[in-house]
């Protein structure tokens, strides 16, 4: 039987995998892609993408992006006055609006995603072995599993 887990160890943990994500995203974010469109602009995108039926609420979008409401609600803003969204009345209910990308939201999307991707390998490739990044891969995972199924 696995021994206990102590406090000690749980955040020693937390802190080594919150500093390893902090330092990444910081040179991620100074990538020329991110020029054009801030990382948190390109996930709102990302996100829109991933809709199978092309479109989503506001509230939705806010629980899958990393930004307060009023935050995201400003974004929204600005993404639909580059042209990057767009908005239409929700079928299902009237009064509710669903958000969705137009062609040039995705074509932005897709132009920052693959120099991001390109990027995200360049600078953590080299850093682990492919079967280190398969562990680091199924212990997020499993640890994303676990803290969401105590909701």
């Amino acid at each position: 039987m696995p021994s206990p887990v102590s406090v000690r160890d749980t955040t020693q943990a937390w802190e080594a995998l919150f500093s390893a994500q902090v330092t990444i995203m910081r040179r991620l974010q100074r990538h020329p892609a991110f020029k054009r469109l801030t990382m948190r602009e390109y996930d709102v995108l990302v996100t829109l993408g991933k809709c199978p039926n092309g479109g989503i609420r506001l509230g939705t979008l806010n629980e899958n992006v990393l930004l307060s409401q009023p935050s995201l609600s400003r974004m929204v803003d600005r993404l639909e006055a580059k042209g990057y969204i767009s908005r239409c009345g929700d079928p299902q209910d009237q009064r509710a609006v669903l958000l969705s990308l137009t062609d040039e939201g995705r074509r932005i999307q897709r132009e920052i995603g693959r120099e991001h991707v390109r990027h995200i390998h360049e600078l953590i490739g080299p850093g682990l072995e492919v079967e280190e990044f398969a562990e680091l891969t199924r212990l997020t995972r499993k640890l994303s599993e676990s803290v969401q199924s105590r909701n």
